[in-house]
């Protein structure tokens, strides 16, 4: 059975804050090849202070960092 599953918006609010991935790294204090794989959705575990820095950081709640993306074929 399939769940769907987790997509990150990072790339939208940063091209909508005008951010680079550089500074929000350095501001943050994440490492940029984790970070790349959040952006790319190519992440196996999400880190919740990741989380929690990102929405400090834009000052937004966390549907709009992440959202969910329900299965197509969800038989029950």
């Amino acid at each position: 059975m399939e769940y769907g599953y987790l997509e990150f918006n990072i790339e939208k609010l940063l091209a909508e804050n005008n951010i680079s991935k550089n500074k929000i790294c350095k501001d943050l204090d994440i490492p940029r090849p984790n970070f790349n794989r959040y952006c790319k959705n190519k992440f196996q575990r999400i880190d919740a202070n990741l989380i929690c820095k990102l929405c400090s950081y834009f000052d937004c709640d966390i549907n709009e960092i992440i959202t969910y993306v329900p299965a197509k074929n969800n038989n029950k």
